[in-house]
């Protein structure tokens, strides 16, 4: 059985807690909330690829 990779189960959570987030924001009316959610959302999701890349590089995975 594979290794849990600790750091991308984090990424996904986040990545998750902040797809919830736009949710929220959605049913909250606000604007801002739903943007800043989707920021976060992408720059978490772009985190997550390099740090796979990188960890692929060095043949972690």
């Amino acid at each position: 059985m594979k290794q849990i990779k600790w750091v991308l189960l984090i990424y996904a959570v986040m990545a998750a807690a902040a797809i919830m987030g736009i949710g929220v924001a959605i049913a909250e009316e606000s604007i801002l909330g739903i943007i800043g959610c989707i920021l976060a959302l992408i720059s978490i999701m772009g985190l997550g690829f390099t740090t796979k890349k990188k960890m692929r590089g060095r043949g972690e995975l």
